[in-house]
C-alpha cells in the first residue's frame, strides 16, 4: 500500500477542503503505518475511530458549505458520503469487537476512494463554488 501524498492534484480549490483533505491523508497514512508495523489492535482501533471522526465531521462541513451555497449535486455527493461512511464504521466495529479485519484491502480501498472521489466528484463543486467567489 503506497502512501497518500498531497500534491496540487488533489487540490479541489476550496482551502479549508483541501486542508481537511490533507489531514485525511495524513489519518490515512497513520493507520497504514500502524498496519504495517503489526500495531497492538488498540492502536490500529483507535486510528480507525480517529478516521471515522475527522472524516465524518470533513463531510459535515463539505456539505454544509455546498448546502449554503445551493449546490445543485448535493443529494448525489451526500449518498456517497454515506456509504463511505457506513464502510468505515462497520471495519471500525469490527476491530472494536476482536474480530479479524484485512487493513490491507481497507486501506487500498480507501486510497482508491478518496483519489476518486477528490478528483471527481469534489472537483464538481470545487468549480463550482470557485465560480460563485468560494475559495
Amino acid at each position: 500500500m503506497i502512501l497518500l501524498t498531497w500534491n496540487h492534484a488533489c487540490a479541489v480549490g476550496i482551502r479549508a477542503m483541501d486542508d481537511q483533505h490533507g489531514i485525511l491523508m495524513d489519518t490515512m497514512n497513520d493507520l497504514r503505518l500502524a498496519s504495517v508495523r503489526n500495531s497492538s489492535r488498540e492502536e490500529v482501533g483507535g486510528l480507525l475511530s480517529r478516521l471515522v471522526e475527522l472524516t465524518r465531521l470533513h463531510f459535515l462541513n463539505e456539505e454544509q458549505l455546498m448546502e449554503q451555497y445551493g449546490f445543485p449535486e448535493l443529494p448525489e455527493h451526500h449518498f456517497e458520503h454515506q456509504q463511505l461512511l457506513s464502510h468505515l464504521l462497520e471495519h471500525s466495529h469490527r476491530v472494536q469487537l476482536g474480530e479479524t479485519v484485512s487493513m490491507r484491502s481497507l486501506l487500498i480501498f480507501l486510497r482508491s476512494w478518496f483519489i476518486d472521489h477528490i478528483g471527481t466528484v469534489d472537483r464538481k463543486y470545487g468549480s463550482w463554488l470557485n465560480e460563485r467567489g468560494v475559495y
